[in-house]
């Protein structure tokens, strides 16, 4: 815990675990957002590779759980459906992550406050891809930016609701997905930053230190997505990502 204590001090280390536990409910609630939320919250008070660090661990233990909800073999069956996917953004994701030790802070700030502000504004204003059916070079495309984004930021869920949205992917396997693409994507972010030097001896206690908060917050969030008005809360947590979001493009641009 000391060593814990060089790295960020005991008020910020309560911070993060209030934001890792509020990550968590909003994920249980609606299947994604936890990287999101925790790196734009983490980043106002932390440095963007500790930030970065601290969202790893949790959010490969909660993807982990989303996508085995229905059991092995349903998670065995996403694999394979959406493979093309997985494996190009996996490849993106292991070149992309190599370069954030190298990139400055302001610029990895803005990479990911873009993104995610676009994704949050484009699904406020109601609009909807749609695809008429799959296509390899699109699911190709479309996994390898995820990957892209992944690798600076541990953020690929924009792009990758966006496409099973597209898709009309149906509820349930849509949840199912999302953990299955997440929980590799994760396992690959994880060994990736081990290569990078973000997850290291000093910043992996604070990442497994995040890992209650959010199991704890997903299973809140879960309890409570049969109690509220989903499409009310979805609303509400957009316009939150999209102030978040801002709020790293602003200091990106103006410190």
């Amino acid at each position: 815990m000391n060593s814990l204590f060089t790295l960020v001090t005991p008020d910020l280390f309560g911070a993060a675990l209030l934001i890792a536990g509020l990550a968590g409910i909003i994920k249980g609630m609606v299947g994604f957002a936890m990287p999101m939320v925790m790196i734009s919250g983490l980043s106002t008070f932390l440095p963007p590779d500790l930030a970065l660090a601290g969202l790893i661990v949790p959010t490969l233990v909660t993807n982990g759980m989303q996508a085995l909800r229905q059991g092995v073999g349903a998670a065995l069956i996403s694999v394979r459906k959406f493979r093309v996917f997985l494996l190009a953004g996996v490849v993106s994701l292991l070149i992309s992550a190599q370069f954030v030790r190298i990139i400055p802070p302001e610029t990895m700030l803005l990479l990911i406050g873009g993104p995610v502000a676009l994704f949050a504004v484009i699904q406020l204003m109601g609009v909807r891809v749609s695809l008429p059916e799959r296509s390899a070079r699109i699911e190709a495309g479309v996994g390898g930016f995820a990957g892209l984004i992944g690798g600076f930021s541990g953020v690929w869920g924009p792009p990758t609701v966006l496409y099973l949205t597209a898709l009309n992917t149906e509820k349930t396997e849509q949840m199912r997905v999302q953990g299955v693409i997440y929980g590799l994507g994760a396992v690959a972010l994880f060994f990736a930053h081990i290569g990078s030097g973000v997850v290291r001896a000093e910043t992996l206690p604070f990442s497994l230190a995040m890992v209650p908060p959010a199991v704890l917050g997903m299973w809140l969030g879960g309890k409570v997505q049969d109690r509220i008005d989903q499409t009310m809360f979805k609303k509400a947590t957009l316009v939150v990502l999209t102030l978040a979001a801002l709020n790293l493009v602003r200091r990106a641009l103006v410190g």
